[in-house]
């Protein structure tokens, strides 16, 4: 597109919703574009490169796990929020496993949908200015920061930005705790609430991927009353 304004892909079938937002989005000076269905969002997602995708996870074809998990697959910058009518914490975590980088629970505030995205956006525009770092090592587990991958033997897996950043911070202070608030505000740009557990979400994620028995973490350890720390 040649619109200079940031571009959000609303991913959303229920037409007054849909149009709602689109409007609200407009007026806070998006460029926004809009998909029905999980197909028309996987084709405009690499059409139109979108800076941001909102994403529903009921769709009438695919469900928005399904979706995600395929546009990270050729697309690993896009920002990915995903809205849902759920609230249990398997459902946030099955998306921030398939690549969503944070989710709004229905129904919501168009000011806080509109802060989410803000934030998600300028953590996304920081990555390019990100300094370059040596990987470092979590017990067995090289991180490459640069590379976003985590490598254990031979084998390599892909880290995302968000799970990237929330390691190199918790290495910057290894061995000390780091506070939830301190990691919304660095990472996601966001405040804290008592209702936001993207931290708590991304630490369960980290735990499978790290932990060689993530119910009996030896590496990410829980620091009761202030957040987390690091131990290689």
């Amino acid at each position: 597109m040649n619109d200079e304004r940031q571009t959000i892909l609303l991913v959303e079938d229920d037409p007054s919703l849909a149009l709602g937002l689109v409007d609200s989005l407009e007026f806070e000076g998006f460029c926004v574009v809009h998909a029905k269905t999980g197909e028309e969002a996987i084709r405009l997602a690499a059409e139109q490169t979108p800076n941001c995708m909102i994403l529903d996870v009921m769709l009438p074809d695919l469900n928005g796990y399904q979706v995600c998990q395929r546009v990270r697959e050729t697309n690993r910058d896009v920002a990915i929020l995903m809205l849902t009518a759920r609230s249990q914490e398997a459902d946030k975590i099955r998306g921030l496993d398939v690549g969503a980088d944070d989710y709004v629970t229905k129904p919501f505030s168009v000011g806080e949908l509109v802060a989410r995205i803000r934030a998600l956006l300028r953590r996304a525009s920081r990555s390019d200015r990100r300094e370059v770092q040596q990987p470092f090592q979590i017990g067995e587990i090289e991180i490459d920061p640069i590379g976003q991958t985590m490598k254990r033997g031979s084998a390599t897996e892909r880290l995302s930005f968000y799970e990237v950043e929330l390691l190199k911070l918790l290495y910057e202070h290894v061995g000390q705790p780091v506070s939830r608030d301190d990691m919304l505000d660095r990472i996601w740009g966001l405040e804290s609430t008592p209702s936001n557990r993207s931290v708590d979400n991304f630490i369960v994620k980290l735990r499978k991927r790290i932990e060689p028995t993530p119910d009996k973490p030896q590496h990410i350890l829980t620091v009761y009353g202030i957040g987390y720390k690091l131990v290689v």
